[in-house]
């Protein structure tokens, strides 16, 4: 029927277009080359869990695993959330998606934390995917039924320090999604996944300054395959690991730059000829990601994003940076800008996307976030 035609291929079109067409809800209809032969993006299920959530490290090129800490650090590094100094903080993010296309599509992240003492924080997150309204006509467009797909992740964060300088941290949580709502042939698919981060960070004097160098890593969707339809069709998810450093310079008390790099890489399998690539389990796929393709193809799917945050005064933030991925894994390629507002409690930030090619259905994206933060944590650390 035309009717289910259609709802399969928007379906299918919004769920590829949710990260810049490199990757798709389902991974058995892909064309592969590789081996250094060309074309060969990664596809997985439930890409929206990598869209980057706040408008702080959008403006930054996507950074995350080692910038300050943050209530989005239930995100970016598990690890990094007790260094909060705030003793309450929450944040709330909103992204119109693929804006130039389609007005009723947004991502909307909601995220809050709660120091323990100096040393623990529990953070509470959750991210909700708007895919827009879908009608579905028949042969004559008349319209015969309305759908509305929504994907959602709901889940809670645990950040404890082990000295002053180091901290680790997990994540879990629950997902659900229903790209298929109102397709007949498509159920709604959920899972289960963990996170886990390590954080460092240690001032450094430097020119006379006291300046700031941090270093994290997080592996990110740790969890069980989905499918929309039938068991042998289940796909893996976005498990992803993140590395990266920053460094921070104080160059007087009003004024400082923070220089960020993140590399990330999927820890899932690269797409083979025969298929066999969709037969192994999660631990397999995550291990063997390292080694199942050429070495040159293995960077290949090595992503890279660097960026750089002014602030004046701790009230005014600019920011800029740059996302790259490979041509051939991809072609996500932007520079981003943004801005940033504090005030007491209360802050504001803003960042926008300028793709590199033309004609990019993700052009002008803009993120906006609200920031609360709440008491100062005073307790004496038994960490020092």
């Amino acid at each position: 029927m035309v009717t289910r035609k259609f709802g399969l291929l928007v379906a299918g079109f919004m769920a590829l277009a949710s990260v810049g067409f490199s990757q798709s809800q389902g991974g058995g209809g892909q064309s592969v080359i590789g081996q250094d032969g060309g074309l060969n993006p990664i596809t997985t299920s439930l890409p929206f869990l990598q869209i980057s959530p706040d408008a702080q490290h959008a403006g930054m090129g996507d950074v995350g695993a080692a910038t300050a800490p943050t209530a989005n650090d239930t995100y970016f590094n598990a690890g990094r959330l007790a260094f909060n100094t705030s003793d309450i903080g929450v944040s709330v993010s909103y992204t119109p998606w693929l804006s130039k296309i389609i007005d009723d599509m947004f991502v909307a992240y909601l995220s809050g934390y709660k120091k323990v003492g100096d040393e623990q924080a529990f953070g509470l997150f959750m991210r909700y995917f708007e895919l827009g309204k879908i009608q579905f006509t028949n042969d004559n467009a008349v319209i015969t039924g309305e759908a509305n797909p929504t994907e959602w992740t709901i889940g809670g964060t645990y950040s404890r320090k082990l000295t002053k300088n180091l901290g680790v941290g997990i994540s879990a949580r629950y997902i659900y999604s229903n790209v298929g709502d109102g397709v007949d042939d498509l159920e709604a698919a959920s899972t289960a996944s963990a996170d886990i981060g390590l954080y460092y960070t240690k001032p450094l004097m430097a020119g006379g300054r006291e300046d700031e160098f941090s270093f994290g890593v997080a592996i990110n969707n740790i969890g069980g395959k989905v499918s929309y339809a039938q068991e042998e069709d289940e796909n893996f998810i976005p498990t992803n690991l993140r590395l990266g450093t920053a460094y921070t310079m104080n160059f007087d008390p009003f004024n400082s730059l923070t220089m960020a790099v993140d590399f990330n890489k999927l820890l899932v399998p690269t797409p083979q000829e025969d298929g066999s690539h969709m037969d192994k389990s999660v631990i397999s796929g995550m291990f063997g990601s390292f080694g199942d393709a050429s070495f040159s193809e293995e960077v290949k799917e090595i992503t890279i994003g660097g960026g750089l945050e002014y602030w004046y005064k701790q009230a005014f933030a600019a920011r800029t940076g740059y996302f790259y991925e490979h041509e051939d894994k991809g072609a996500r390629k932007y520079f981003t800008m943004g801005v940033g507002f504090r005030y007491q409690v209360f802050g504001m930030d803003f960042a926008y996307m300028i793709p590199t090619e033309k004609e990019n259905p993700l052009a002008e994206t803009l993120r906006f976030t609200l920031l609360f933060n709440f008491g100062k944590d005073k307790q004496e650390s038994i960490t020092e």
